[in-house]
């Protein structure tokens, strides 16, 4: 039975094959294009739960750029990029469960149609990408970035819808805060996942390359 190390073999997949690199273009395009729309959707419609996923989508554009520049790089840079993807995952969530916190205090009350709406075109693709990029969730940390990031975002498209229903529901804008809440949540722990992931190969990458010098 064949095996591998983390240098040569990404769960069994190719670092920089034709395929992974077309899925990260699809991916890259569709993030930055939802990104401007549920922007303007979010402001619009005074949605919180929006915004905070608009900004998803912004990071995992940025994600998904990273990931072609790395993509065939020995592992140390790969590892570098996906920690430096980590770190800006943790950023974003932490914007959006301190802008989260701001909407709970104004009591802003979204306009749920526009929600429903641009939350579910969003599910959509988000779940496309998703399918996509599954049989990649068990590589190196950028990687499974990607992946986690792509499943996060399905997720949160989810919520969004819930929330859309929340607001229709109870006239009031907490279902909304509560999702984006949420949302901050799940970029959160995406992050902490990737930091810890990438610091990891880090240190086996150093520990070979000692090894190797000696």
């Amino acid at each position: 039975m064949a095996c591998c190390n983390a240098d040569n073999c990404a769960g069994a997949q190719p670092l920089n094959s034709p395929g992974w690199r077309r899925t990260l273009w699809i991916a890259l395009i569709v993030n930055a294009g939802f990104f401007f729309v549920e922007i303007a959707a979010g402001v619009a419609a005074g949605s919180t739960s929006l915004q905070a996923d608009a900004l998803d989508f912004l990071g995992d554009a940025a994600n998904y750029a990273i990931s072609l520049g790395v993509a065939g790089m020995a592992l140390a840079w790969r590892a570098r990029a996906a920690l430096a993807k980590g770190a800006t995952l943790l950023i974003l969530a932490l914007w959006i469960l301190g802008s989260t916190v701001w909407h709970a205090w104004a009591g802003t009350l979204p306009t749920a149609e526009v929600m429903g709406a641009v939350g579910f075109a969003a599910l959509v693709a988000n779940s496309s990408i998703a399918l996509m990029l599954y049989r990649y969730r068990g590589g190196d940390a950028n990687m499974r970035s990607v992946w986690i990031c792509s499943r996060n975002d399905a997720i949160g498209n989810l919520a969004v819808l819930a929330a859309a229903a929340g607001v229709l529901g109870t006239g009031t804008g907490w279902p909304d805060v509560i999702v984006a809440a949420i949302i901050g949540g799940l970029s959160l722990t995406g992050g902490l996942q990737i930091v810890r992931q990438a610091l990891g190969e880090l240190r086996g990458s150093g520990q070979r390359s000692l090894a190797a010098a000696e």
